[in-house]
């Protein structure tokens, strides 16, 4: 199996749990990860090169997906508008489309690299905080979706919703370093971020995909 595994920190809890998991067992030595960014997973999964994969919610739209996503009820400190002249951020899709409809002018900066430089005393308008602030809703920015084996992603991703997210200290330590900032901040910055989509998520994820309808990325 070929799983697509987006390239940020908000997705390190569910890469720990499916190591954790399957380790040992003949599916992880079966199983292969595609790492890269929203905008490149979106293109190979639409394109069946990955059996599995976080899509952007944008790109889920008619896709099999599971009730697992990546969504924030509020700030998410990752996903950021510099006010001034429009321009999108090529790794994403939704948070591109997100800034349109939220009628926001300015530079997209999402993943890593936009939390980077808000822990570093950067600012920038937080898109999540304002489709909470528009809509009184989370967002949802990415869903847990397959082209195959959709019987073992649903059971993945159940089991993954109902779990502890624990990261082992060590492996805080490791991907805090690469950013350039303290597990403490990362530790923080995952308290903001959740996974299971209940029903206020699904009407918000119907809400947003209504509003961009007349957009493809």
């Amino acid at each position: 199996m070929i799983f697509g595994s987006i390239r940020y920190l908000n997705l390190l809890p569910f890469q720990v749990y499916m190591k954790r998991r399957f380790g040992a067992t003949q599916f992880q030595q079966m199983l292969r990860w595609r790492r890269a960014v929203p905008s490149t997973i979106n293109r190979e999964f639409a394109r069946g090169k990955v059996d599995a994969a976080f899509i952007s919610s944008i790109a889920s739209r008619g896709k099999r997906c599971t009730d697992l996503g990546i969504v924030a009820d509020g700030p998410v400190y990752s996903v950021l508008l510099f006010p001034g002249d429009p321009a999108s951020d090529r790794e994403s899709a939704s948070s591109n489309a997100l800034a349109e409809i939220l009628r926001l002018r300015g530079r997209v900066s999402i993943g890593d690299k936009a939390l980077v430089h808000y822990l570093s005393g950067g600012e920038g308008i937080d898109l999540a905080e304002a489709w909470k602030a528009q809509t009184g809703l989370p967002f949802v920015f990415a869903r847990l979706c397959h082209n195959r084996q959709g019987k073992k992603i649903r059971r993945i991703a159940q089991t993954f919703e109902r779990g502890p997210k624990r990261i082992p200290r060590y492996l805080l330590e490791r991907e805090a370093r690469r950013r350039g900032i303290t597990p403490a901040q990362l530790r923080w910055y995952l308290e903001h971020i959740g996974y299971r989509m209940g029903w206020r998520e699904k009407k918000a994820l119907g809400l947003f995909l209504k509003k961009a309808r007349y957009q493809t990325y």
